[in-house]
C-alpha cells in the first residue's frame, strides 16, 4: 500500500502547510489574520497617528473593548479601565480625583478620552508618547488597579475566552502585556466625537441661536481668547500650559518630566468636546462647575512669571460680563456630542 502511505503522508503536509500559512503551528492552532479597520480623519483633523507595529483592526478593537470593561486586569478584580472613564462623561471620571482598588485617592483627574487617535502625549504631564505606553502604567499603579503585569497576563491565559480573541485579533494565542495594551490603544482610537452641535454648524447643517453665536464670537475672538488652546477641530492644541492654577506649582506637571523649571506648572491642554458633562476641571479636578473654570480665567488665576503669555494676556482685557459669561456657557453647551456619549460600539460588551 504505498501509494496510500504516500497519499496520506502528503495530505499531512498540506495540512499542516495550510495551517502555518493561516498562522498556526498545527492543525487546530490556526488564527486567521484579522481585518483592517482604518481611522479615516474627520474634515480639519490632522492625519491619525497610528503605529505601525498596532494598526487597527476589527478584532484589536473587540478584543480591547472587552478589556476596557473587564475588572480582571484589576488586583481583586473590581476594577476596570472603565471604572475611572465614564462614557456618559467623556470617557472621563465624575470624581475629583480617581480612587483605586485600596481605597487610595490619586493626585489627578482622569481626563477624558475623545480624539485619542490624535494624542500626542499622554497623562497630565505628557510623559509618555502613545497610548500603548499609557495604558501600561495603570494596572501595576499600586494607588490604581494594583496588579503585577506577570499575574494580569496569567489570569488571561487561563480564561476561557481571551485566548482565543487574542488569536483572532494577533494571529497567535500569545497573551502579553503589549498585546493587553496595543488593543487597548485601538479601541480608544476608535472614540471619535464629531457630531455635537457645533460640528454640525460647521458642516452647515444646524443653525446657533443668537446667544450661541454671540458665545462663539467671544471663542474665537481675543474678547474670550479660548481659541488660542481650543479652537483646532480636534478640540485640543497639544500642547502644554501654566494657566495660573497656583502662585507657586504644587504639582510640577511637565516640570518634572523634562527638569525645567520653566515648565514647571504646565499641563496638557484638555479637550473642551463635551465639557458640560465632564465636571470636575482641571488636572487636579479642583473645579466643580463650569462657572468656576471660568471664573478662573476670567481675571481670577495666580499671575506669576511662569504663568502662560496667553494666559497673562487676560490681564490687559475687560472681564466677561455676565452676559458675556452666560452666551460662552451657551456656546460651550454646542460642543456636546450625545452621538459619541451613547454610541453602543463604546459601550460595555457585557450588558449586551
Amino acid at each position: 500500500m504505498p501509494g496510500l502511505r504516500l497519499l496520506i503522508a502528503a495530505t499531512t503536509l498540506l495540512v499542516v502547510a495550510v495551517a502555518c500559512s493561516q498562522g498556526g503551528t498545527e492543525p487546530g492552532s490556526e488564527c486567521p489574520a484579522p481585518d483592517p479597520l482604518p481611522i479615516v480623519s474627520p474634515p480639519g483633523f490632522p492625519a491619525a497617528e497610528i503605529p505601525e507595529d498596532n494598526p487597527t483592526t476589527v478584532q484589536g478593537v473587540a478584543l480591547g473593548r472587552r478589556l476596557f470593561y473587564d475588572p480582571i486586569l484589576s488586583g481583586d478584580s473590581t476594577q476596570a479601565c472603565a471604572s475611572c472613564h465614564h462614557q456618559d462623561h467623556a470617557f472621563g471620571d465624575p470624581l475629583r480625583v480617581s480612587v483605586g482598588i485600596d481605597g487610595i485617592e490619586g493626585t489627578r483627574q482622569a481626563p477624558t478620552i475623545q480624539n485619542a487617535a490624535w494624542l500626542k502625549n499622554n497623562f497630565w504631564d505628557g510623559r509618555v508618547d502613545g497610548l500603548e505606553a499609557q495604558a501600561l502604567e495603570p494596572v501595576p499603579n499600586p494607588i490604581e488597579m494594583h496588579l503585577d503585569w506577570e499575574d494580569a497576563e496569567t489570569r488571561l491565559a487561563a480564561h476561557p475566552d481571551y485566548p482565543e480573541l487574542f488569536c483572532q485579533a494577533f494571529g497567535s494565542r500569545e497573551i502579553t502585556r503589549e498585546r493587553v495594551v496595543a488593543a487597548i490603544a485601538q479601541f480608544e482610537r476608535t472614540f471619535i466625537s464629531t457630531d455635537s452641535k457645533f460640528d454640525r454648524y460647521r458642516r452647515g447643517e444646524a443653525t446657533l441661536s443668537p446667544q450661541e453665536e454671540a458665545g462663539r464670537q467671544i471663542f474665537f475672538t481675543e474678547v474670550g481668547d479660548c481659541f488660542h488652546c481650543h479652537g483646532q477641530a480636534v478640540g485640543f492644541d497639544r500642547s502644554f500650559h501654566n494657566t495660573g492654577l497656583d502662585s507657586v506649582p504644587v504639582d510640577l506637571g511637565l516640570g518634572a518630566v523634562t527638569g525645567d523649571p520653566a515648565d514647571d506648572g504646565k499641563f496638557k491642554t484638555p479637550s473642551l468636546r463635551n465639557v458640560m458633562v465632564s465636571a470636575p476641571y482641571m488636572h487636579d479636578g479642583r473645579f466643580n462647575t463650569i462657572d468656576e473654570v471660568i471664573a478662573h480665567y476670567n481675571h481670577g488665576f495666580a499671575d506669576g512669571p511662569l504663568v502662560d503669555p496667553l494666559i497673562r494676556a487676560r490681564l490687559t482685557r475687560p472681564a466677561l460680563t455676565p452676559e458675556q459669561i452666560d452666551a460662552l456657557k451657551a456656546f460651550l453647551a454646542t460642543l456636546t456630542d450625545s452621538v459619541f456619549l451613547t454610541n453602543p460600539a463604546y459601550s460595555s460588551p457585557f450588558v449586551e
